[in-house]
């Protein structure tokens, strides 16, 4: 089984990495790492904010590293919230608190000016050296009122192109198919193997 630390303290986006990953990786993150310092997202962008966290983190660890920054983009608000997705109202905002602010935000726009979409970058480090970044987008929209309970973040009002039902409301099963960080996690799976598969013919 390959392996990896995801930098992360959110329980629920390790639980989609593995998911997405099924049985093929162990996926641990910092909850396994109490001693790991804490990360400020001073990037400017999601790649800058998922090398920082991937590259420092990895620097006291042995194996590899993956860190994520994702986010909304809304095209009617010129691409925000885009890196401040998670704390748009506040560091200590909630998800419910930013959907709120979203919405109100997004009350005048009508048909196209709703279009958005969701960025994830993941950057993949090992012993203090960046080695490479995966990026993965979906389109969609934002609809007028949260529906549904499933995932997290802005997932109850985003409406992926092609369906008519929101990540908050679509299974993880298939969430996790088609998501941005579906996406991104794809490429990074077939770099792990890779790298792997070459360490171990050494």
């Amino acid at each position: 089984m390959h392996s990896f630390l995801l930098a992360t303290r959110n329980p629920r986006k390790t639980r989609e990495f593995a998911e997405i990953l099924e049985d093929e990786f162990e996926v641990t993150d910092l909850s396994s790492v109490p001693t790991a310092l804490e990360i400020e997202e001073t990037g400017q962008t999601f790649a800058e904010n998922a090398i920082l966290k991937a590259v420092a983190i990895s620097k006291g660890q042995t194996g590899f590293v993956a860190a994520d920054d994702s986010g909304l983009e809304v095209d009617a608000l010129g691409g925000a919230p885009g890196i401040f997705s998670a704390r748009y109202v506040g560091k200590n905002g909630t998800d419910r608190e930013n959907i709120d602010k979203l919405l109100r935000e997004m009350a005048q726009a009508r048909g196209d000016q709703r279009s958005a979409r969701f960025r994830c970058v993941i950057a993949l480090a090992r012993e203090g050296s960046l080695l490479e970044t995966f990026e993965g987008t979906v389109e969609g929209t934002i609809i007028a009122s949260s529906r549904g309970s499933h995932g997290f973040g802005y997932d109850p009002v985003f409406m992926p192109t092609g369906f008519d039902k929101t990540f908050g409301e679509l299974s993880a099963a298939i969430k996790n198919k088609i998501s941005h960080r579906a996406k991104a996690i794809a490429a990074l799976r077939q770099m792990l193997i890779s790298m792997t598969h070459q360490s171990e013919e050494k």
